[in-house]
């Protein structure tokens, strides 16, 4: 990208903004941009979109985009050199998803007696807890809990690693994470070594890959990833539950609800739970 890096800002109406969203995922020129969608004024009732291009062209189809949508008043603005990413980790405060306490480096020795503490620096990979759908996907995980265990999990997606961290300090024997980007993958296992979690984490586009389907069949796929994807993996995530297994998805917004759950429906599957948090959806299914 020329020049600076660039910051589209994009503030209206919930719904225009979900509308927006929508687009953003539904745009195949724009299926890697990374963006986040979040309320910003309760009280006014604004929502906002934020967008960090990295290429000319997918700020130009950003900036038409959400220009295209006379409810959103839309800016853009140079980043300033600085590190972000470490400005932003050292103010996250911990996070609490039922028993689970997710804290960073600045924040060790705060962990409640009552809480499992994981210990998940980010880096430059998704999943510290803050975001909706990583938080959705704790708080369904730790709700099965105290009904059964999982003894063999999948996280699809991992990130940070930390829903197969979750997962395997919590008993789980056999743990695969997987990730399409290099960098997470290393993140992750950095954290699976912090968290001493019998996890293993590799590079992998689907389930194909071979140390993926030789733990097989999982009681437990977790996939915090975006709709369409979901969507394209919901016959490989059937094929590698167990009957009766769980999956628990997320990455999808309220709006992408109804789509998601229709293509695990139209494969076998029931609709257990479904959590909301903002913008945000998660859902709970078993294979039947």
């Amino acid at each position: 990208m020329t020049g600076q890096s660039l910051q589209i800002t994009a503030r209206g109406p919930r719904a225009a903004a979900e509308a927006a969203a929508a687009a953003i995922d539904a745009d195949p020129a724009l299926e890697a941009s990374a963006y986040s969608i979040l309320e910003e004024d309760e009280a006014r009732a604004v929502w906002r979109i934020d967008a960090y291009p990295t290429t000319d062209a997918e700020a130009d189809a950003l900036l038409t985009l959400l220009a295209g949508r006379p409810a959103l008043r839309v800016a853009s603005a140079p980043l300033a050199d600085a590190d972000w990413l470490a400005l932003a980790l050292s103010g996250l405060p911990p996070v609490r998803a039922g028993r689970f306490f997710l804290y960073g480096a600045h924040d060790r020795g705060r962990v409640p007696a009552s809480a499992l503490g994981l210990r998940i620096e980010a880096g430059a990979a998704f999943g510290t807890g803050h975001h909706g759908t990583t938080l959705g996907c704790l708080v369904a995980f730790d709700a099965l809990l105290k009904a059964r265990r999982f003894d063999r999990v999948l996280d699809v997606g991992t990130g940070t690693g930390v829903l197969a961290i979750a997962a395997a300090r919590t008993g789980a024997r056999r743990v695969v994470g997987t990730d399409i980007d290099a960098v997470s993958v290393r993140i992750a296992r950095e954290n699976g070594a912090l968290n001493r979690a019998r996890a293993g984490f590799v590079r992998a586009d689907g389930l194909a890959h071979r140390r993926v389907a030789a733990a097989a069949p999982y009681d437990l796929v977790f996939a915090n990833i975006l709709a369409r994807p979901l969507v394209r993996l919901a016959p490989d995530i059937r094929r590698a539950l167990a009957p009766g297994g769980l999956a628990i998805l997320s990455g999808l917004l309220r709006s992408q609800e109804r789509q998601v759950r229709a293509a695990y429906l139209a494969r076998g599957f029931r609709l257990v739970r479904r959590y909301h948090r903002d913008a945000w959806a998660t859902l709970v299914l078993a294979r039947r």
